[in-house]
Formats: C-alpha cells, sequence, structure tokens
C-alpha cells in the first residue's frame, strides 16, 4: 500500500538559504548566459499562457523527422481516457519490418505539468528507438492549472494500459514495456511505476527518470540552494505544482501518485534509472528517491551530472556532460532491454 510520508523540519541553515553553490560546467554557464536574455529563472503563473504559445526557435518535431527516413510508422491515435474522462491522444512510433515484437517506452513529456505536449523531448526517445529498435508511445496528457491531479498522471496511466492491451496489434512485447521521462514527465513516470505496481494491471520492465520532478513539497537543500540561478528554479517549482495541485501543494495529504517522493513504500518496483545535475533545484529530491529505492531492496542506477543545469542536455546538446548522459541513458537501456 502507499502512503504518504511528512516533509522533514530543517532549520534555515540546513536548507541551503544562501549556501555556495556547485559552479556551471564552462559549457553549460556559456549557454545560460544566453538563456538568461530569453528565459527566466523564474517562472511564475502568469508567464503560463506566453510559454504556451508556439515558439519559431523551438519547432515542434514533425512526422517526417519522427519517420527517420521510412524507418518507423507513425500515427496519431485516440484511446481510451480514464473514467468519465476524454479520450487522450498518442504518438505511436513502430519500427518497420521487425522480426518479432518489439520493447516499448511510453513516453511522458516534460513542462513543469503546465506546458508541453506528446512531441516535446521526443527526438531523444526517437534515438534510443533507431538505435535498438524500440516501439514508442508518447502521451498527450492534459495539462494544469486547467486539469489538476489527478487527470494528467491518470491519461497517462490510461495510455499505458491502451499500451499494454494492445501490445500484439503493435507488435510490443507487454514483458518489455519501459516508462521514461523528463522532468515532470520523468515525475508521471515515476508515478506511474507506482501505480502499476499497486493496481496490477501491467507488469513495468523499467522507469527512466531523466532530472525528475518528485516532491511538492520544494524544501530540499538544493531547492534553497539554487534558488533564482539556473533553469526551473525553486519558484517555478512552486508555479508547476500550485498548477497541479492548488491549496494541497506541501500539505499532509498529496498522494505518491502526484508527487512520487511522498511514497512511503518503494519496494516492489522495476528498475530505475536516475539522472540529475549538482547544481539544479531536483538534485537531492533525486538522490534520495534512488536512495530509497536501494534501502528498499530495488535496482537503480544514478548519475549526477557536476556543473549541469535543469534541463541540461537540451539547451546544450553538444557539451561533453550532455552527450555522456544521454549515452548514459542509452547504455541503461541496451542492458535491460537485452534478450
Amino acid at each position: 500500500m502507499t502512503t504518504t510520508s511528512p516533509s522533514a523540519p530543517h532549520t534555515t541553515e540546513q536548507r541551503g538559504v544562501g549556501a555556495p553553490r556547485p559552479p556551471f560546467d564552462p559549457e553549460i554557464a556559456a549557454v545560460l548566459q544566453v538563456l538568461a536574455g530569453v528565459m527566466p529563472s523564474s517562472l511564475t503563473a502568469d508567464l503560463i499562457p506566453v510559454l504556451r504559445q508556439p515558439n519559431p526557435a523551438l519547432p515542434s518535431i514533425t512526422d517526417e523527422e519522427l519517420g527517420r527516413g521510412g524507418t518507423f510508422t507513425v500515427s496519431t491515435r485516440s484511446v481510451p481516457g480514464p473514467a468519465g474522462a476524454p479520450d487522450v491522444e498518442v504518438i505511436v512510433c513502430l519500427p518497420v519490418g521487425a522480426a518479432a515484437p518489439v520493447a516499448a517506452v511510453l513516453h511522458t513529456h516534460g513542462g513543469g505539468m503546465v506546458i508541453g505536449d506528446a512531441r516535446t523531448g521526443l527526438a531523444e526517445i526517437m534515438d534510443w528507438a533507431a538505435e535498438l529498435q524500440l516501439a514508442v508511445v508518447s502521451v498527450d496528457y492534459r495539462l494544469a492549472p486547467e486539469t489538476p491531479h489527478p487527470g494528467p498522471v491518470e491519461d497517462c496511466y490510461a495510455a499505458l494500459l491502451w499500451t499494454a492491451r494492445n501490445a500484439a496489434e503493435l507488435g510490443i512485447d507487454p514483458d518489455r514495456i519501459v516508462v521514461a521521462g523528463a522532468s515532470a514527465g520523468g515525475g508521471l513516470a515515476a508515478a506511474l511505476a507506482l501505480m502499476a505496481r499497486d493496481r496490477g494491471d501491467v507488469a513495468l520492465a523499467g522507469q527512466l527518470l531523466i532530472y525528475p520532478m518528485l516532491d511538492d513539497r520544494n524544501d530540499t537543500f538544493s531547492a534553497h540552494q539554487m534558488a533564482g540561478v539556473g533553469v526551473w528554479d525553486q519558484v517555478s517549482n512552486d508555479t508547476g505544482w500550485t498548477a497541479l495541485l492548488g491549496a494541497d501543494r506541501g500539505g499532509p495529504d498529496v498522494s505518491p501518485y502526484a508527487a512520487p517522493a511522498r511514497a512511503t513504500d518503494l519496494s516492489g518496483l522495476p528498475p530505475a534509472f536516475v539522472d540529475v545535475a549538482s547544481t539544479e533545484t531536483f538534485r537531492d529530491e533525486d538522490i534520495a528517491y534512488a536512495t530509497r529505492i536501494w534501502q528498499a531492496g530495488g535496482i537503480a542506477e544514478l548519475h549526477v551530472w557536476p556543473g549541469g543545469c535543469h534541463g541540461f542536455d537540451t539547451f546544450a546538446p553538444g557539451a561533453g556532460i550532455s552527450q555522456e548522459a544521454r549515452a548514459a541513458r542509452l547504455r541503461w537501456l541496451r542492458r535491460l532491454l537485452a534478450p
């Protein structure tokens, strides 16, 4: 049974207020200087509509690009949503000419629960798919604040159920489904692993959590230490969690399916890959989550990338640590899904 745990008290000194910060990697620092002119470190609720507008500098990945030269079929489908809710739209990318059922990634996109869509972050997922001949199902879940918890995670779970139940038609091996996502998508993927364990509908092969957003309490040492710098600081985190949970954010009754750090029982979960940067808000909550999986007897691989900011591999894909981080994720998937 998954229950919630209270937030531990901290002194101001323990919380990291005013503490010196680990330095940014030089390549990351250079990119952050450019980003500072176009992207605030602190996202407030009034900026959500602005960030949802199409940005010519960040074009959405096309079906042609997803198809990788005709090696994948690409379709957009509407699948049954949660009870009493609308259908959920998913993008389905299937390798052409697979000789046997393939492993699959159920992708939940990032965006702080308030922005993004099923194409957000999908380019890296398709890199994995092309390298390992994987199927990909990417979920266009409803966003907060218009759809608060549990709407977004239940949309993702509905897509996971559809994928598992239609595995034969899709050419997917139902025993080799991995949930994966970055940032808010990483938190949703962690929540799906908890839900799948507790509900017993799907036996997941793994969970790939890229700097996941896990803890609505927003009160770790790193959350305070990195306030006002980098990407997605403590104010931004408060904005995202408040959009999802409203007045319940930080309170005693938040579900672990909303904020997986609230789960007191992390036993019986599929193998996890967790990565995070040393100089970002989520560092300490992500390290704690991997640690608690080990303490519960589970399997987790943890990477803390020195000098990275939140989303460093997206903002600076050519940086050395970005390339190492992406290679590490692919290596883990290859080992996990090896026949």
